[in-house]
């Protein structure tokens, strides 16, 4: 067995060396799950005992190493938040629970090899991993940071095809060239006939170059309508965790009018300031905010740009005479709900909201509240009943007085291709993305949250301006190039003309279509699991 977990770990290395931010590295993707596959078949052609268990651990020791190399940043954003006890619990949803997922997926594989023809057995396993990351990125401990078909991001001239199939698109891709592959030296292996060996050579080669070379030809012939709009995004460099404690508010919004103003244009009209830009200790009203002095301070700035909105991030609450939300919190005899918010201000007193709504598991949601209650006193500093943030359900457009529509994508959510696209069907017209970034350092995490923006250009063909507190802030065109970006930890502000587009691209319109197929799957090759399993009882 010793061979095989060597194998094991040769996959867990390749994955990681492909992984943003390491450059030009994404093609071993193409290769990279070939050490376990055939350490996978070793398995189930021994005489070994307890086989099942065995694929199973093969395939959790890839993931686990492969997961937690590439997002080992993940416990400094929980450790800035929360104590090293909580932050360590928090940290093994993305270490080890989708390695656990993964592990499922090539244990039920294992369960269709035993009883089906093995083309049909890695047709399961395709299925049955897409299933383990739809499902990731859509329960309470959701974190498809991992999707395979991120692992493209800083290679993004190869899938400019993302317009039609999003980042599943890749996971398929990356899937069915590693089954070539494998079943090439496994075919050579076993003997087979050279033709059969060269039939899966051949169908490996076209099936790189054929997609990579259309891409390639798709991204030198892209062309922008022209439909300019002057934006700049700002990056204070606000430190983290000075924000909420020894930094006065109102210095913190100099900070962030001078910046803008360093850069800003007469015909500039929209300003885009970071995640909690906006904020002070226990937060704004969001319903009495136009009455703060933050707010005529910020009106007073926008005065000198006849077409200006500013859109950031603020801390926000709400008050209630009820319990109204399943979020609400109990305080001296009424309830509120805080909100980790985006606002759009202009040239009058209305104000545009929206409230964050894919919320980081166990930093700003309690997880599965009602059956996990048990363990609210992790969380207790979060405070409330649940320590939960309030939300809203769907993504919402900030639309300007001339009639402009920007999707306000806040942090974490920008990782969600499904979602961001519910954004552009609503009439966004490009996509601002405030995030802070400071909590996770100086780690490849702020890297790999910039790349994948770049993903969300490419399935919208928007353009991305995106305003992070300390770093890294950028604008991406609807190629995927970032054509500007600031140092990390530097005060900045960028100006760039974006151009705006109305058009709506085919993953736009369908969704995560390949996702729902292979979850359909899934369940054809579970039903077919479970009836091999029925029948072998019943005969026994």
């Amino acid at each position: 067995m010793r061979k095989n977990y060597l194998s094991a770990l040769l996959s867990a290395c390749l994955l990681w060396l492909a992984w943003p931010p390491i450059p030009y590295t994404a093609p071993l993707l193409w290769v990279a799950f070939v050490p376990l596959l055939l350490a996978l078949e070793t398995v189930m052609r021994s005489d070994y005992r307890k086989k099942g268990t065995k694929v199973f651990l093969l395939g959790g020791l890839t993931g686990v190493v492969w997961n937690t190399a590439s997002i080992y940043w993940v416990f400094n954003a929980m450790n800035a938040v929360m104590p090293v006890y909580a932050a360590a619990f928090v940290s093994l949803i993305p270490f080890g629970l989708a390695a656990l997922l993964m592990a499922l997926a090539f244990r039920l594989y294992y369960q269709l090899r035993k009883r089906y023809a093995i083309g049909w057995s890695l047709a399961g396993l395709v299925c049955f991993w897409m299933a383990y990351e739809y499902l990731h990125q859509t329960w309470d401990l959701a974190f498809p940071w991992m999707t395979l078909g991120n692992g493209f991001a800083n290679t993004h001239q190869l899938v400019q095809w993302y317009e039609y199939t999003g980042v599943y698109g890749g996971t398929v891709w990356i899937w069915i060239a590693n089954i070539l592959l494998f079943l090439a030296i496994l075919s050579r292996r076993d003997g087979f006939a050279a033709s059969h060996r060269y039939k899966c050579i051949v169908g490996f080669g076209a099936l790189i170059l054929l997609p990579s070379i259309w891409s390639l030809y798709r991204y030198v012939s892209y062309d922008e309508h022209e439909n300019p709009s002057n934006v700049v995004v700002v990056q204070p460099n606000i430190n983290p965790y000075g924000k909420f404690t020894f930094l006065a508010t109102e210095a913190q919004i100099d900070n962030l009018i001078q910046l803008s103003e360093s850069v800003a244009q007469a015909n500039t009209e929209f300003f885009i300031w970071p995640e909690t830009a906006i904020a002070r200790q226990g937060g704004f009203d969001e319903d009495r905010f136009y009455e703060h002095p933050t707010f005529l301070r910020i009106q007073q700035f926008l005065e000198s740009y006849k077409n200006g909105n500013i859109l950031s991030g603020i801390e926000g609450y709400r008050i209630y005479t009820d319990a109204r939300t399943p979020t609400a919190r109990a305080y001296e005899g009424i309830y509120y709900d805080a909100f980790n918010s985006a606002i759009l201000i202009e040239n009058s007193a209305k104000l545009q909201y929206y409230h964050k709504s894919k919320l980081v598991a166990g930093a700003e949601q309690f997880p599965f509240a009602g059956a996990l209650a048990f363990m609210k006193p992790l969380f207790e500093g979060f405070g409330g009943t649940t320590g939960s943030y309030g939300r809203q359900d769907k993504p919402s457009v900030f639309y300007t007085q001339s009639g402009i529509g920007a999707a306000p994508v806040i942090c974490y959510e920008s990782i969600w291709g499904d979602y961001v696209a519910q954004y552009i069907k609503q009439g966004a017209q490009f996509i601002a993305v405030i995030t802070n970034d400071g909590w996770w350092g100086n780690t490849a995490g702020k890297d790999q949250h910039l790349a994948y923006a770049k993903l969300r250009a490419i399935e919208t063909r928007r353009w991305v301006a995106r305003s992070a507190n300390t770093g890294i802030s950028a604008f991406i065109n609807q190629r995927g190039d970032v054509v500007q970006k600031a140092q990390w930890w530097v005060p900045a502000a960028l100006k760039q003309d974006i151009n705006l587009n109305e058009e709506i691209t085919f993953y736009v319109s369908a969704g995560d279509y390949l996702a729902y197929a292979g979850c359909a799957g899934s369940l054809v090759f579970g039903t077919l699991i479970l009836l091999a399993l029925a029948k072998r009882r019943n005969s026994g």
